[in-house]
């Protein structure tokens, strides 16, 4: 018997997919306790969007979420999503932010760090990979899935080895965009199974309509743990339902040995939340079909709203076809990066730039020119001579791991925003969001001393941040 293992992503990933990670901890604590006695694999519940949103949104601390949910959770592991040297942010941090990040995040409850990077660059996972094992958590490396012509089985064992030999305790295929297909996943994973030791976990999005069969072939490929979402927040540009699949598998070798009865009891919990949101209208129904231009553009679901609203400030919404066309000509320029934060917003956004300037080129953002001097790290391969003149001219291209470059950043911050400091969490949350921690830190404030909240409002018009 090939028990295959579950981790639930209905706390993180199923609501980051479906309502911009807009769920609140007060929706969560009432189904803590049932969602411990399933026999879960995991419950991912922190990191990716939800530290931003938390406090950007819903004006929460995300530190006390985690913590919340620690409380109530006694059995069932506790997973997170990092960035790799990026933490939750958008751009690298020095090594003693990402140090300190990680111990905190494991000191406040999680068990598990499934660490990425955007461009599957290891240098960029080695930090955060050490410190996880060092503070006696589980290292997971996740391999960010795309296709391209340059993107082959052979690459993926490569990177899933190097990963193996940095320590990581299991791997991850992270596909982000639902572009994995049923018969290359079987291929893929039979491929890994074969090179590496350490359990293999597969993720996927049914933003393509394929990622439950994907599922199915990769389980039987070997597979050992699934992502799957409580049916009230899955498919769509989320994950396959987990009752769907813990029913395919009932009966054969593969197993859950999960209760249908308990996650239906989970379901009805989360379907009139669902409703709420539906009928709030910050689940639109697009996000819940079948998107195919994730197939044929390899373009994942939130970054098709992102360039829908770019191009509506731009009053040229009319463009949205020619810039999807466009989209893979700039990934090809730029070395063929798979498009997950924040690579996908710098393609897609130079994309809609030479779309509207009408000349290739003419207009890039500082984020695709940092890019190509190498401060994200390695492209998948060398971006052509003649691309890296018209964008940075003259400037070096650097090699080294881009984060050697970066000094000591941790004391400095806490100087800035030592005035707001209550836990030593505040300083790292500070460190990736500064004017949204900021705004977090007064409107905390306030409310201890009961202070009115319009009046901290009209004061940070007054002296923005």
């Amino acid at each position: 018997m090939i028990k295959v293992k579950v981790t639930e992503t209905v706390l993180r990933d199923a609501h980051q997919s479906l309502i911009a990670t807009r769920l609140k901890t007060e929706e969560m604590v009432p189904i803590l306790q049932k969602l411990d006695e399933v026999g879960y694999n995991s419950l991912e519940m922190w990191g990716g969007a939800t530290f931003d949103a938390s406090l950007r949104f819903l004006n929460e601390d995300p530190w006390e979420r985690l913590r919340t949910i620690r409380k109530s959770i006694k059995k069932t592991k506790l997973q997170m999503l990092l960035r790799g040297q990026n933490i939750l942010g958008y751009k690298h941090y020095a090594d003693d932010v990402v140090i300190e990040f990680v111990k905190r995040a494991i000191s406040n409850g999680i068990d598990i760090v499934r660490i990425f990077d955007a461009l599957n660059d290891v240098r960029n996972l080695k930090t955060a990979l050490e410190t996880t094992k060092k503070e006696g958590a589980h290292a997971q490396g996740a391999i960010a899935y795309t296709t391209s012509p340059v993107h082959t089985t052979k690459t993926y064992v490569k990177l899933a080895k190097e990963m193996e030999d940095m320590g990581a305790d299991s791997i991850c295929i992270k596909d982000m965009s639902g572009l994995l297909t049923p018969f290359y996943a079987y291929e893929l994973v039979s491929a890994l199974k074969k090179a590496v030791k350490v359990p293999l976990e597969l993720h996927s999005h049914a933003t393509s309509g394929l990622a439950s069969m994907t599922y199915l072939k990769g389980i039987e490929a070997g597979v050992d743990i699934i992502d799957t979402a409580i049916s009230p927040f899955a498919l769509g540009t989320s994950q396959p339902p987990t009752e769907a699949m813990v029913a395919t598998l009932k009966g054969s070798q593969y197993d859950t040995g999960l209760d249908m009865n308990k996650l239906n009891e989970i379901a009805e919990y989360f379907r009139p939340i669902r409703e709420k949101y539906m009928e709030s209208g910050l689940l639109n129904p697009k996000v819940l079909g079948v998107d195919i231009k994730t197939l044929i553009y390899q373009v994942p679901g939130g970054m098709l709203s992102n360039l829908v609203n770019q191009l509506k400030k731009q009053n040229a919404l009319d463009k949205f076809d020619e810039v999807l066309k466009e989209i893979p000509k700039v990934r090809e320029d730029l070395g063929y990066p798979p498009l997950v934060t924040p690579t996908s917003q710098m393609v897609g956004t130079q994309a809609v730039f030479n779309v509207i300037t009408e000349e290739r080129y003419k207009i890039v953002p500082k984020e695709v020119k940092s890019y190509v001097k190498g401060m994200y790290g390695k492209p998948t391969v060398p971006i052509k001579d003649e691309m890296v003149k018209k964008i940075i001219g003259d400037e070096e291209v650097i090699t080294c791991r881009p984060a050697d470059l970066i000094q000591p950043q941790l004391n400095e911050i806490r100087d800035k925003m030592k005035e707001y400091l209550e836990q030593e969490e505040d300083v790292l949350s500070y460190a990736l969001f500064p004017q949204v921690a900021l705004e977090f830190f007064k409107q905390r404030e306030a409310k201890k001393y009961n202070i009115d909240e319009d009046l901290v409002d009209e004061e940070q018009k007054t002296h923005p941040v």
